[in-house]
């Protein structure tokens, strides 16, 4: 399976119908502490907009809404993976992602048979509070060495400057929030993003 180089990352449809529509190819919609109700609008929200688009949509962690709205990709992090039932989520036809922060979670992600791994934060990150420090380029390598030929995603701290550097130590995919959502110009930094993964497209 390959994946976009560009992972646009949001936390609402809202940024979806913004965005998808300049020609954004892989979103993620991560929503955080809403009731039920308000993220299942969001999710077909989102879908309608992603179809329409040829944009793949990627849930994260709500599998069973993911199911029950018959999409196609969930994300999960580590402690969303202890508590969800893979079995369920296959039998669904979803395929997975799952987050990775250290040696011990890459090997209970890959246990997980994901489709993909996504590895930070490569960079110092102003999204969340993390225990873990920056990974650096070379973590990069040394985990698509160990997930071949699965996709390894990078996440944390990218901005379109940095993005050569990561693609260059082996990333399949760069994964975005802030550097998009919190710039003045959304569109633009988005358009732009397009244009520098393009070579990896």
């Amino acid at each position: 399976m390959r994946l976009d180089p560009f992972y646009l990352i949001v936390d609402s449809a809202d940024w979806i119908e913004r965005l998808v529509p300049l020609g954004v190819r892989l979103v993620q919609l991560r929503i955080k502490d809403k009731a039920e109700g308000e993220i299942r609008a969001h999710i077909r929200r989102a879908k309608a907009v992603c179809e329409k688009n040829g944009c793949r949509l990627i849930v994260n962690d709500y599998w069973q809404l993911a199911i029950e709205e018959g999409c196609d990709f969930i994300h999960l992090g580590q402690e969303d993976l202890a508590e969800a039932d893979l079995d369920a989520i296959r039998s669904a036809g979803l395929k997975l992602g799952v987050s990775t922060h250290d040696g011990e979670e890459l090997d209970t992600a890959l246990a997980a048979k994901p489709d993909y791994v996504a590895l930070g934060p490569v960079y110092p990150t102003i999204l969340k509070k993390m225990k873990w420090a920056p990974q650096g380029l070379e973590r990069i390598r040394t985990w698509k060495d160990a997930v071949a030929p699965l996709p390894l995603v990078a996440i944390g701290g990218l901005n379109p400057d940095r993005l050569e550097g990561v693609f260059r130590h082996g990333a399949d995919s760069a994964a975005v929030v802030t550097d998009i959502t919190l710039n003045t110009d959304p569109e633009a930094r988005t358009r732009e993003w397009i244009e520098r993964t393009a070579p990896w497209r």
